[in-house]
């Protein structure tokens, strides 16, 4: 669930730090990439250059992608795994993208709006909807609605994180793989050990496209070893 702008700007009076936050954000190369390569929003980049170096998705896989909305994630799956079908030569694969907001719908993606990962039901649902009810990778764009108390809100999106590993344990395939975001804070080694525990590899990655004085980054963990 990555701060993205999708309007036409009004010119209201603004505080100095959103002022500058503006600038930069009409100013920002990928901004203006998202626009004219029509992703829904500037973290598509993240996600393409993460694929590009290390082949996270392929054709024919199924993908969960956790905190979708506005769906550039989504974008980028659906063109990767080949989810329309659109090369014959290739497997079909699957996208299912979940968030608490609504996500406009994208041909190739299945979605569930408004819906909370943190409900029981949910899993169902999405148990329901993935091919046999299992995913070649979790994405995890995910984001808590910021406190602006910065270790609250890093402690706040490693709880999530740590419940998407749960989940995983029922829907992830083995040799699978989960790539999440986390804001660096005193919890972020608690997220690496538990991923550790259940990949064989895990590697963090910070894209060009995050910002960088932003606390963003991503943990890549492959070969699940789960069931």
């Amino acid at each position: 669930m990555g701060r993205c702008l999708h309007t036409t700007v009004k010119f209201l009076r603004k505080t100095g730090t959103e002022q500058k936050w503006l600038e930069r954000h009409l100013k920002d190369p990928f901004v203006k990439a998202s626009k004219q390569q029509q992703y829904r929003c500037r973290s598509a980049f993240k996600l393409l250059e993460i694929d590009d170096k290390l082949c996270v998705l392929r054709p024919g896989f199924s993908v969960l992608d956790c905190g979708a909305a506005p769906g550039a994630w989504s974008q980028v799956a659906v063109e990767r795994v080949n989810a329309l079908g659109t090369d014959a030569a290739v497997p079909t694969g699957f996208v299912l993208g979940v968030d608490l907001l609504r996500i406009s719908p994208l041909e190739g993606a299945v979605f569930l709006s408004e819906t909370d990962m943190a409900e029981p039901s949910t899993l169902r649902a999405i148990q329901s909807l993935l091919p046999l009810g299992k995913a070649d990778v979790i994405l995890s764009d995910m984001a808590p609605n910021a406190t602006g108390i910065k270790e609250l809100d890093h402690q706040k999106l490693i709880r999530l994180c740590l419940g998407l590993l749960d989940i995983a344990q029922s829907i992830l395939k083995p040799k699978g793989t989960m790539l999440c975001k986390f804001w660096d804070g005193s919890e972020a080694r608690l997220l690496q050990n538990r991923l550790k525990e259940q990949f064989q590899d895990v590697r963090t990655i910070k894209p060009q496209a995050s910002r960088k004085d932003s606390a963003e980054s991503y943990y890549l963990a492959r070969l699940y070893r789960g069931k």
